[in-house]
């Protein structure tokens, strides 16, 4: 045998720090308006699937007492910006957290309430305000609860793959029409991130799951309020690790399920299961918490063996939190009093409930032609955390990554807002469903990723 002159590192630094978990139940009434795809017959819930959960994890160090907050909640997006201020500006007042040390993020299930109070006159919507004031405060209980019960963790970090997602940008040649269903042609991401949070004796006190894939499995057919797949993927992950998972959606504008679009309930559990199987197979090959592998020597066998052992390694309790305020280009859309005309004249339901959305759109970034956007920017000891309220295509998450590689990124779609989609500029002379719907003009998914890495850049 010999000895290594120097040891070589395979590692990233564990983050330590305080952390409080939990859960709670922000299942809506039967009843309630869940009206969420244009060729739906029915415009409430009949019943339920399966229960929606909001996850917290808050974060605090000894360096930096302000906690962080992650909020991850079983819902879809908001219709308007003044609805999500309501619950989140109610959070961020009763808790005394800074705008910056929130991140309320949505699956983006399609099969959850409406959450627009805008829509109280339509069946089932007299009951979308209070539900909301039900959402905020639970929210703000659970994360004074998460704060009281903090204890003293480490978290870690691992890349894994699952393929669960598919590109979801279907061209028919025939007939020259973009659809949003599965392309088989195309590659899709298929990058999962784990986190994992253990105490100082080394239990596992919680998970977090970075995955992109729209939560389309449930769709016109499904009369039954349900968290899509991230219900049963969470309820797989609590049953083999004992604990809670927060899932974070990351950019997934042009991912989804192969097999999507249904009404059968078993096929997102099915989903859900290949989501947590996956992410646990990432957590069996991580190293134990605040260990990594070194290089400690060679052995001459009939081959020439390097064998590895598991050492303790410094740990990271470096925190920051901050964000970039980034201007990007609005279409030339009609005015919200242009589209309120529009949206009376109409007759056909499928497409006024296109205007109704394009309305609820125009009214959040108001009639100019640009907007001023947020993205929150985090970091965890290694790990860098870009989020931002709009569907980003996962050549986002993508470029990040690449230009990054040495750290953990995670990576949010739907988080504290949500405005429309932003996929790149190649595709804005294309008919597509993604490009026609966002307010944004072409050339604005180029600014975002610019200015967050420009940001990311400046960092040392």
């Amino acid at each position: 045998m010999s000895s290594a002159n120097t040891k070589k590192k395979q590692f990233i630094r564990p983050f330590e720090g305080e952390f409080g978990i939990g859960q709670r139940d922000i299942t809506p009434p039967i009843g309630i308006n869940n009206k969420n795809w244009g060729a739906s017959s029915q415009a409430t819930a009949t019943g339920i699937h399966q229960p929606l959960l909001v996850a917290c994890i808050s974060i605090e160090t000894k360096s930096n007492p302000s906690p962080m907050v992650f909020l991850s909640a079983d819902l879809g997006w908001w219709k308007n910006m003044e609805d999500e201020a309501y619950v989140r500006n109610f959070i961020l007042e009763k808790t005394g957290l800074d705008e910056a040390s929130l991140l309320f993020c949505f699956s983006h299930t399609h099969a959850g309430p409406n959450l627009n109070r805008a829509d109280k006159d339509k069946p089932g919507g007299e009951l979308i305000a209070p539900y909301l004031d039900t959402l905020r405060e639970t929210c703000t209980e659970l994360i004074k609860e998460c704060l009281r019960n903090k204890v003293s963790g480490i978290l870690t970090w691992e890349y894994g793959t699952c393929n669960l997602a598919k590109n979801r940008d279907y061209y028919e040649a025939e007939s020259n029409q973009y659809f949003v269903g599965y392309n088989s042609s195309k590659p899709a991401d298929d990058t999962l991130l784990v986190g994992r949070i253990t105490d100082t004796a080394g239990g596992l006190m919680g998970t977090i799951v970075n995955y992109a894939c729209h939560p389309t499995t449930l769709a016109w057919d499904n009369l039954k309020i349900s968290p899509d797949f991230p219900g049963t993927f969470k309820k797989v992950m609590k049953e083999n690790t004992g604990a809670p998972s927060l899932f974070i959606q990351g950019a997934s504008g042009d991912l989804a399920p192969a097999e999507q679009y249904s009404g059968n309930v078993a096929l997102a559990e099915k989903h859900g299961r290949q989501l947590a199987f996956s992410a646990l197979a990432v957590l069996e090959c991580m190293s134990p918490a605040g260990k990594a592998l070194f290089f400690k020597e060679t052995v001459a066998s009939g081959a020439p063996l390097a064998i590895w052992e598991q050492e303790s390694v410094a740990v990271n309790s470096n925190v920051s939190a901050e964000i970039i305020t980034i201007e990007l280009p609005l279409k030339p859309w009609p005015s919200i009093k242009e589209l309120k005309q529009s949206i009376n004249e109409c007759e056909d339901p499928v497409l006024k409930e296109r205007l109704i959305r394009k309305l609820g759109v125009r009214s959040s970034i108001g009639d100019g032609a640009k907007v001023t956007v947020k993205v929150w920017y985090w970091q965890l000891g290694d790990c860098l955390i870009v989020v931002q309220p709009n569907e980003a295509y996962a050549v986002f998450q993508q470029t990040l990554r690449e230009k990054f590689s040495s750290a953990p990124v995670v990576v949010g779609n739907i988080v504290n807002g949500h405005i429309g989609y932003l996929p790149p500029k190649e595709l804005y002379d294309k008919d597509m469903y993604t490009v026609w719907q966002t307010p944004f003009d072409a050339g604005a998914y180029e600014v975002l990723v610019q200015e967050v890495l420009n940001k990311m850049n400046s960092k040392p």
